[in-house]
């Protein structure tokens, strides 16, 4: 029996979240919606949402939580691909993109908030784009043998880029959305290129200086 409650009791907490994203839109942002409407659409009494979340903000950053991990865990599998071949600024880029498609809303209330009033929300989406930057430049110093310190820089810049076109893609029609890719595989390559170049840079000089 507590099984079934459990279920029961998920199933109705999966409902107040899929109503949530379902209202979000270019002109609707969650800082707007109401907690009547989000159970109205859920089809659940007003009163019983507060079995679920203590108020709307814990629903929103429940979101910005779930949107965030899921990304990471996307593009986590996505390096993990590179073992079979292939480029991993391609890689992400395509699993970005996707992402960005099957999950619109989701990024949409992160571009929303980003810059929201709520200062809670605000840094729930600081951190998450805290995460991206900290395990791509684990993944550049690790396995691309960069240093920290530039492996940290262009982590940022590309993270930076990917979520300024992902703002861009959200409305764009898909027949616009492979020049994109394509542009951005361009900008990302020239980063990593970039930070190539400093890499290879402060090693003549370090070696330069050495032989003085």
């Amino acid at each position: 029996m507590t099984g079934i409650r459990a279920k029961q009791k998920e199933k109705t907490r999966r409902a107040l979240i899929n109503a949530a994203l379902s209202q979000l839109s270019p002109q609707t942002a969650f800082s707007s919606l109401s907690l009547r409407e989000v159970a109205r659409e859920a089809n659940i009494a007003p009163t019983s949402f507060y079995r679920h979340f203590q108020n709307m903000d814990e629903l929103g950053l429940t979101l910005v939580d779930e949107g965030g991990l899921t990304l990471r865990q996307l593009l986590r599998q996505g390096r993990q691909r590179l073992a079979d071949g292939g480029s991993v600024i391609r890689i992400s880029v395509d699993i970005f993109m996707d992402f960005i498609s099957n999950n619109r809303s989701v990024f949409r209330l992160l571009l929303q908030e980003h810059s929201g009033t709520s200062k809670e929300f605000r840094l729930a989406i600081a951190r998450e784009i805290q995460h991206f930057k900290s395990e791509l430049a684990d993944y550049l110093h690790n396995e691309r043998q960069l240093p920290e310190d530039l492996a940290r820089l262009q982590a940022d810049a590309m993270v930076r880029v990917m979520f300024s076109i992902g703002a861009d893609a959200l409305d764009l029609p898909a027949s616009d959305r492979a020049e994109l890719m394509e542009d951005t595989i361009l900008e990302l390559r020239m980063i990593a290129r970039g930070a190539t170049a400093l890499q290879a840079s402060f090693s003549a000089s370090k070696g330069s200086s050495n032989t003085k």
